[in-house]
């Protein structure tokens, strides 16, 4: 939302007889690597004792009122463009059952890569929505956006940036429950004959740590993918656009 964080407090359920400190360590190691990546100061935290380990983060940051962004807004004729591959939920599945090692550590690097870098480049831009890509899988915040813009949209599949192995593990039936409860949330989504079944569900597939989809001007398109991927956001893609106004259609070709 153009915000900029400036402190973090640790959120920390653990089982502390049932996994070694080590475990507790690396997790919040890892936590203190990416708050100082994005520039934020570490300012304490609370840790309970639980039978499964939990990790989040309380952060605060600032935002000017006039450069807020929102995922309203979006404008017919605008370009969408998404900053990450999707597929980490069903490469999740297919790592707890020891599958397709390969697209579980390319998944694992994309979770890992903040959206700091792609949100900066967003800020030299006209973008007229924006919203990143969690849980509700790309479908779900796509039709989010375009419901709160009024709009209507039309979505590439064949553009859509794919993690490895995620069409595969797709293919094997490795999709979370949460794509299924997607999927039946999101009727009003309607797919081209042409668009596989396990293409469909990596759309509706949830995400962890996704990228931003931006909806800005067409002709600002090509500009922001190439600026995005100089700025480490290597899978940035137009991959589709805002056709008329609507009450959040998306039909995906």
């Amino acid at each position: 939302m153009g915000g900029k964080p400036l402190t973090a407090m640790n959120i920390v359920t653990f089982p502390v007889c049932r996994l070694d400190a080590e475990v507790l360590l690396a997790i919040l190691s890892g936590g203190q690597q990416k708050i100082a990546e994005a520039g934020a100061v570490m300012v304490g935290g609370h840790t309970i004792d639980d039978d499964e380990p939990k990790y989040g983060l309380s952060v605060t940051g600032t935002v000017h009122p006039s450069k807020i962004l929102t995922n309203a807004g979006a404008q017919i004729g605008d370009a969408l463009i998404l900053t990450k591959a999707i597929g980490t939920g069903v490469l999740y599945t297919a790592l707890r059952m020891d599958l397709f090692a390969d697209g579980v550590a390319a998944a694992a690097q994309s979770m890992a890569q903040l959206n700091k870098y792609a949100a900066e480049v967003m800020e030299k831009y006209t973008v007229h929505a924006c919203t990143d890509i969690t849980g509700f899988g790309l479908l779900g915040h796509a039709y989010e956006m375009s419901s709160a813009s009024g709009v209507e949209m039309q979505i590439d599949s064949g553009e859509v940036p794919l993690l490895p192995d995620a069409a595969a593990a797709a293919t094997m039936g490795l999709v979370p429950a949460g794509a299924y409860a997607n999927r039946e949330y999101l009727k009003m989504i309607s797919f081209d004959s042409s668009v596989t079944v396990n293409i469909q569900d990596l759309l509706f597939d949830p995400q962890t740590s996704g990228g931003l989809l931006i909806s800005l001007p067409s002709e600002q398109a090509d500009s922001i993918v190439q600026a995005m991927k100089s700025a480490g956001a290597a899978a940035t893609t137009c991959i589709g656009r805002v056709v008329k106004k609507g009450k959040g259609q998306i039909n995906v070709k």
